[in-house]
């Protein structure tokens, strides 16, 4: 299988809400539906470092490393042969560079914005601060944490692991139509959280429908160390 990108991501932070599933019904693409975790709708918020990036292969000068903030929800779709696939849908991907945003947005049919963004990622003794900013309306957001340094894989059943482990990414082309694409990656090992922030303006960043979330206190916040990842050329056309 062809691999269109490759790329590490690392420091992978995760703020996790409950959500009403109701909010998310005009973003849902044909073909899927919600995937529950123990009957509750999730939405994260992400921020992550994106590494030595390379498209086909081919490494990807200036542009190859960046942050980037990403809300997304979870969905599921049974395949042809009676397998659930279990993915994610992007409200929106934030990262820094426009050029790679447009080759995202052409290539892929992608719904990247640019803003400007930086991080900082402080190690002391057994503990590490991440913290990951983007500049929105002349007002810095974040997302970011203190957490342990060590590490350990995710529990089978765990709401870390489902929130972590969905291998498939859906695009809503429009009403009727939806690709869908596959990441691969390891599982990824995960720290204890011990303390986190998370400033952002939902509203601004998103749109009104999730205006709810700048009210909402995350029910879980998760960092996990990341890995090599690539997503692979071949896109199927749902409906």
């Amino acid at each position: 299988m062809a691999i269109f990108l490759k790329a590490n991501w690392e420091n992978i932070i995760m703020a996790n809400y409950v959500i009403d599933p109701k909010i998310l019904g005009p973003f849902l693409p044909a073909g899927v539906e919600l995937d529950l975790y123990n009957g509750k709708c999730y939405i994260s918020l992400v921020g992550f470092m994106f590494k030595d990036a390379k498209l086909f292969n081919v490494p990807i000068p200036f542009f190859g490393s960046f942050e980037e903030v990403n809300l997304r929800f979870y969905v599921k779709r049974t395949d042809e042969e009676g397998l659930t696939r279990r993915g994610v849908v992007f409200i929106n991907e934030t990262i820094p560079y426009p050029i790679v945003a447009w080759m995202a947005n052409k290539l892929y049919n992608e719904h990247y914005t640019v803003v400007p963004t930086k991080h900082k990622v402080v190690v002391e003794n057994e503990t590490k601060k991440v913290q990951f900013n983007w500049l929105l309306n002349n007002k810095w957001n974040s997302i970011g944490l203190e957490a342990t340094v060590e590490s350990l894989l995710m529990e089978q059943s765990s709401l870390e692991r489902f929130i972590y482990e969905h291998y498939y990414g859906y695009t809503k082309i429009n009403e009727h139509e939806t690709e869908e694409y596959k990441l691969q990656h390891p599982s990824w090992k995960v720290s204890e959280v011990l303390d986190y922030v998370v400033d952002c303006d939902f509203e601004e960043m998103y749109g009104q429908s999730f205006a709810i979330l700048n009210h909402t206190k995350p029910e879980a916040v998760f960092i996990a160390d990341g890995s090599a990842v690539a997503i692979e050329w071949k896109r199927n056309k749902l409906n």
